[in-house]
């Protein structure tokens, strides 16, 4: 079995110079390549006089993450992709436990390994941590990490499966890429690994957390958690996963309790004094409403029904102060 470790970049020279070497120096079961996404900066420039052996691909434009994958991942050739973002840190024989499971494990299809905070390494990462579920209404969380709240990796998280493997180190088959048909374009960032995990689901697809593989994840590097424009594609794209992939019975009046939700999260965002949150949620909605009948032409004719780990995430932090994922 091969494995391609694709790397996508976006004026991120700064990241390839202080991660890159970690990637080169431990990933030696892998063909590495880097995708650019149009950069400006002295990216290629760098890789060519530091990393020769690296293959680069040039995108024309930055349409990024969905697209930027997409179109590179056409030309790459291998058994399995690694797709991993360009601010992590992985660990000495971090592959070895992902092939094996692969090879021991005919049906795999997803996996992610565990991702740590890079900048305190014994706690879990925001964007992935132990692997990732939803609740009914399609809000997202981890295995030691709900919202904003993050647990110290204590190996409580065992190999398993979860409903979404996280975009900062993603794992999958090359012919279930292809069968699934890549990420979502029109989400253009965030998300898109969630829905192609469900899509996954919907065709009986695996996805699987492997806890003796560690990665160390910045997070934010490119788009950071106060960003307006990260809030408005993390609210556009969760009600695109849900129109595409909810049950057919559950649409209408998920959609509609995730509409008053979304509100009670906005108006919170606005006793913050985070007006441009607020902003950024009514225009995801708007964008939303005015796309969903493109979002209902991509429904699969397969929905699964046990879509979601509990009722709701937002019930249990925030209303009986359930922090962690144990609870």
């Amino acid at each position: 079995m091969n494995i391609a470790l694709i790397i996508l970049n976006w004026n991120g020279k700064k990241l390839l110079e202080k991660f890159l070497p970690s990637v080169v120096a431990n990933s030696k079961e892998a063909k590495l390549y880097v995708v650019d996404n149009a950069s400006t900066d002295d990216s290629i420039l760098f890789l060519n006089k530091n990393h020769p052996n690296i293959k680069v691909l040039k995108n024309t434009t930055n349409k990024g993450y969905s697209t930027g994958y997409n179109t590179a991942l056409k030309h790459i050739k291998a058994d399995v992709f690694c797709l991993l973002n360009s601010d992590v840190e992985v660990t000495k024989n971090w592959l070895q436990p992902i092939l094996n499971f692969y090879k021991n494990t005919p049906n795999a299809s997803i996996v992610q390994p565990k991702i740590l905070d890079y900048k305190n390494k014994t706690l879990f990462e925001y964007a992935g941590a132990a692997g990732g579920f939803l609740d009914k209404y399609g809000y997202a969380f981890c295995r030691g990490r709900v919202f904003d709240t993050l647990e110290k990796d204590t190996n409580q998280y065992q190999t398993n499966s979860i409903t979404w493997a996280s975009g900062a180190c993603f794992f999958i088959k090359n012919t279930d890429f292809k069968l699934l048909e890549g990420f979502d374009e029109d989400f253009f960032a965030h998300y898109e690994e969630i829905d192609l995990c469900w899509r996954a689901k919907n065709k009986n697809l695996s996805v699987h957390f492997i806890a003796e593989s560690t990665v160390y994840h910045v997070g934010g590097a490119t788009l950071n958690n106060s960003n307006p424009f990260k809030t408005y594609l993390n609210f556009r794209n969760s009600l695109y996963t849900l129109a595409k992939n909810l049950p057919s019975k559950k649409l209408i009046p998920i959609i509609f309790i995730r509409m008053v939700l979304d509100g009670i999260a906005g108006v919170r965002f606005l006793c913050k004094g985070q007006r441009k949150h607020l902003w950024s949620i009514l225009k995801a909605h708007g964008h939303f409403y005015l796309n969903l009948p493109k979002m209902i032409r991509k429904r699969d004719t397969q929905q699964n029904n046990d879509y979601y780990h509990q009722q709701s995430i937002v019930w249990s932090y925030f209303i009986k102060q359930q922090k962690q994922f144990k609870s």
